[in-house]
């Protein structure tokens, strides 16, 4: 055969294979991500299996209260437990308490996974239910959440976000926060909102009001700081204009005189 017949066997060859010649590398930040969603109605009657293997479902694990959930891979050696401990202290640092004011769920989002897995979980969330569940029922959850995650076959893990959200007594989705670590003011603020008036007194109410939740941030800013500061700024310049009329008709005076 000659050196042209080979080469052009070869570029026939490479042109039938156009998948092996084109592998798209995995993008973590393109697969992992988090759709806003306010107001999401999430399926609260989707069957899970919590730590001893009974089957459950947020409906019945909320019971009309607020409910916190927090999407992580059970078995994840990397960011999952850290962020289940910064979730377990953002719990901690305020006053409403998980079972009793609002629900704590640690969702796993692999569905080969079972309650073994989800029980190392639960013993990490203080006073929350770790879940495990089938690949739809998981999807169901985490699709109305608007959380995207995908497994990355490099390291045989899910490429995912750390994030938690947080979801009004019926199942609608009120807040994400963002990070390893929310903050216990934040999370206390959100399951404020989240509870529509039927969580915490007049004053958590009323720090409500001081407060503006950020979406792009996930967390909440001082509302009435921000005025504040705002109005101070107008007020300065509001007086610097006087003052500096008052400046330059003081020079003028001079240079008549």
């Amino acid at each position: 055969m000659s050196l042209r017949a080979v080469a052009l066997a070869c570029a026939i060859g490479l042109a039938a294979t156009p998948a092996m010649a084109r592998v798209e590398p995995f993008d973590p930040f393109g697969a992992a991500r988090i759709d806003g969603r306010p107001g999401a109605q999430v399926p609260l009657d989707v069957p899970f299996a919590n730590a001893t293997g009974a089957t459950v479902t947020l409906r019945g694990l909320a019971h009309g209260r607020p409910l916190v959930i927090v999407p992580v891979q059970h078995r994840c050696p990397n960011l999952c437990g850290l962020t289940l401990d910064g979730l377990s202290g953002a719990v901690a640092g305020q006053s409403y308490r998980p079972g009793r004011d609002f629900a704590l769920v640690a969702l796993g989002i692999d569905p080969r996974e079972g309650p073994d897995a989800a029980m190392a979980s639960q013993r990490r969330l203080a006073g929350g239910v770790a879940l495990v569940g089938s690949e739809g029922a998981v999807e169901a959850v985490t699709r109305a959440l608007g959380y995207r995650y995908a497994w990355d076959p490099r390291i045989g893990q899910y490429a995912h976000l750390a994030a938690v959200a947080v979801l009004t007594p019926d199942g609608r989705l009120s807040r994400w926060l963002y990070g390893v670590a929310p903050r216990a003011r934040d999370l206390h603020l959100a399951l404020t909102d989240a509870g529509g008036g039927r969580l915490g007194g007049l004053g958590d109410q009323i720090r409500l009001l001081c407060y503006h939740f950020d979406p792009r941030a996930g967390r909440y800013d001082g509302l009435v700081m921000t005025l504040a500061r705002g109005l101070g700024v107008a007020t300065a310049a509001a007086l610097a204009v006087p003052i500096a009329v008052l400046a330059w008709r003081g020079r003028a005076r001079r240079r008549a005189a």
